[in-house]
């Protein structure tokens, strides 16, 4: 960039680069009100109501793809769902199968022929149509009879592991249930009338047990009543 020229000894400067630029300011304006167009705002067309078959074909095309997204999402949940019941279901079999085991059904038949001697004894004892308190008390009755096994020690003591067995496999059930890992439906199915009757016994001996272990067979008591004791009768 070249040096602005210096005038020649002697020339007149011009009267313009004598005076300095004079700023130019604007008129100043109070209007506040947008300007509106004269023209009427043309409105938009309906792309599923146009004459053009470009325009109809790409708006049903769009809607389409839409539905067929929604509809896989949906059929997507219901595979998961169904596939997770499919597994509780399993694990619920599972369940089962542990329960055919030798040891649990040796366990099984001890308590059944202890239970049956004692209904039999006891037979006698109930009037001709009992109450649901007059069997209440009776089963616990019987129950805490069978854990005892008076007069036999070491009756007492066979049956008592026999008992423990069972303690255990119907918390392991309970746990399946109530975490949500087995299903519901086939649990009930296969040990549900179990479980209550076994409750109905020994409910009156897990509540002494409780005095030294205060969440012993707690399990059993949720799955059975829902984790809330009934009230007492009057």
């Amino acid at each position: 960039m070249s040096a602005p020229e210096t005038p020649a000894p002697g020339h007149p400067v011009p009267a313009a680069a004598q005076q300095p630029a004079k700023k130019t300011t604007l008129p100043e304006t109070t209007e506040g009100h947008p300007w509106f167009s004269s023209h009427e705002i043309k409105k938009e067309s309906n792309p599923f109501t146009e004459k053009d078959w470009r325009m109809f074909v790409y708006a049903w095309a769009g809607l389409a793809v839409r539905i067929v997204l929604v509809a896989g999402a949906i059929f997507s949940v219901y595979q998961f769902l169904l596939a997770r019941e499919e597994t509780r279901v399993q694990r619920a079999l599972d369940m089962v199968e542990l329960w055919e085991k030798p040891e649990f059904q040796k366990a099984q038949r001890a308590v059944k022929n202890r239970i049956d001697d004692l209904n039999d004894k006891y037979a006698k004892i109930l009037v001709a149509q009992p109450t649901m308190n007059d069997r209440a008390v009776i089963m616990q009755r019987i129950g805490s009879e069978a854990i005892a096994a008076e007069g036999d020690a070491t009756q007492a003591e066979a049956f008592e592991e026999q008992f423990d067995q069972i303690v255990y496999f119907l918390n392991r059930i309970s746990f399946c249930v109530e975490g949500g890992l087995c299903s519901r439906e086939v649990i009930d199915a296969y040990f549900g009338d179990y479980a209550k009757s076994f409750w109905a016994y020994f409910s009156g001996h897990i509540d002494k047990q409780r005095a030294v272990e205060p969440t012993y067979a707690q399990p059993i008591e949720t799955y059975v009543l829902g984790g809330a004791r009934p009230a007492a009768a009057p």
